[in-house]
């Protein structure tokens, strides 16, 4: 039985993967315990509307036996469970047995906050794909709640989805849906294990994020390479951050003010991330989420392909999820707040930025999605290993952006300027020696500790 606190609690998350508001009955009930039924079961409560207002119903046994008979109308038959929570009336529905289910309205499927209406194809796929269940729904027995668990990123993902701790940490868990009580104890599915373990690789070696850093566009000298195994929501900050930090930056000075443009728009990058992380097959082993920082290309590599009942022509137009649990969960935070749209806004935000659209590459088991910036096909007129006595044949802008980076980093050494604005050891010599014969900038302290600054 609910009591108030968890009530207010499920109502200040809104709708999601396993919850439905309705301010009263209405002809789309049936479609919605048959969404909840092909998917892993869910609530509907009504008397709540959908903006999450408790307004109330009149409850009455005409009332619930409708709601009865429109369950045992699917095709085949839906046991639901009703409760009365003061004038809220809840439509429990268990996670079906024998999908694919069906209503006079057809086949519907719950993703995310929305259920979907699918052809017969494919809620019949669907069913022959989803035979076993959904690799985050799966309930992990080899994770011990007491050892495994992990507080403080439960703690963190609270304070990233805006929730207040107004109930227990166990009762959230299961709320959040996430982990399941079997014989008095708590169990987490996949899904909770990737959020909130202390090691998820621990418990599968699909749960980690490899960030690589290339010196030119092919995969031949690598500058850095990170590997994340700290969480879905920490592996996510720290892959966008790898390439924040990574990426060129183009400063353009205007009289007092200074304006940064970097390499790739923030929000581009970004998207394919949460994309790769939140759509990948983790039932496939081969593979990591891949994130590769190229000299004038990003690209954001997701094991799995796309999933079996979204055509390629509906990719970027339609939003279907092989792990409904870890997109309901992101769809709380910031880095999936408008889910659904991730591809669509990823070319905005290159078009915006005045770049190619991006590249989507999709095969059986792959996926990949490539940002490239203005001068990747431009001819390259520095060799990779150049000679000292390098041609001068330079973009216009390179002493600029070397002077940039001083103004940043005060006595930053050469190392510096080469590792963070990319420009080649001899090419930063040569702007460095013109910049300190026009008394621009000074050198100060040792060959070994010391660094420029402006003079």
């Amino acid at each position: 039985m609910l009591n108030k606190k968890e009530l207010l609690f499920i109502i200040k998350q809104g709708e999601g993967q396993l919850v439905e508001f309705k301010e009263s009955l209405d002809k789309s009930m049936s479609k919605e315990i048959v969404a909840f039924s092909n998917a892993n079961g869910g609530r509907i409560f009504l008397g709540v509307t959908d903006k999450g207002m408790i307004k109330g119903i009149n409850i009455t046994n005409v009332l619930k036996s409708q709601i009865i008979d429109i369950a045992k109308n699917c095709d085949p038959k839906i046991i639901i469970k009703l409760e009365q929570f003061e004038n809220i009336l809840i439509v429990s529905v268990e996670e079906g047995l024998n999908k694919p289910y069906s209503c006079k309205d057809g086949f519907y499927l719950r993703i995310g906050s929305n259920s979907q209406k699918l052809s017969r194809d494919e809620i019949f796929q669907f069913a022959i794909c989803e035979g076993r269940i959904s690799f985050d729904e799966q309930i992990n027995k080899y994770f011990k709640y007491s050892d495994d668990f992990d507080k403080i990123k439960f703690d963190e993902y609270l304070v990233a989805a805006n929730l207040q701790k107004t109930i227990s940490t166990e009762s959230i868990l299961i709320n959040l849906g996430v982990a399941k009580k079997i014989n008095n104890k708590l169990f987490l599915n996949n899904a909770g294990i990737l959020f909130f373990a202390k090691k998820p690789s621990k418990f599968f070696l699909s749960s980690k994020v490899v960030c690589a850093e290339y010196a030119t566009n092919e995969k031949i000298q690598i500058l850095d390479r990170k590997i994340y195994d700290d969480g879905l929501l920490r592996n996510l900050k720290k892959a966008i951050n790898f390439v924040k930090k990574r990426i060129k930056t183009e400063f353009v000075i205007k009289s007092a003010k200074r304006i940064e443009i970097p390499q790739y728009p923030e929000e581009a990058y970004r998207e394919a991330i949460v994309n790769a992380i939140m759509h990948r097959d983790y039932f496939d082993k081969s593979s990591d989420v891949m994130v590769e920082c190229y000299r004038n290309k990003l690209v954001v590599y997701n094991p799995g392909g796309l999933v079996k009942w979204l055509k390629p022509e509906e990719f970027g137009k339609i939003s279907k999820t092989r792990n409904s649990i870890v997109a309901s969960l992101l769809s709380r935070t910031i880095y999936a707040e408008k889910m659904g749209t991730g591809i669509k806004r990823i070319k905005t935000a290159m078009t915006k930025a005045g770049l190619d659209k991006p590249k989507f590459e999709f095969y059986e088991h792959s996926f990949y999605i490539e940002l490239q910036d203005k001068s990747f096909n431009e001819p390259v007129n520095e060799p990779v290993n150049e000679p000292v006595n390098e041609p001068v044949n330079k973009p216009v802008n390179k002493k600029e952006e070397i002077l940039n980076f001083i103004l940043d980093n005060p006595l930053c050494s050469r190392r510096d300027i080469v590792k963070y604005t990319k420009i080649s050891l001899a090419t930063v010599k040569r702007h460095l020696s013109e910049l300190v014969k026009e008394n621009k900038i000074i050198r100060e302290g040792s060959d070994k500790i010391g660094g420029y600054k402006l003079r």
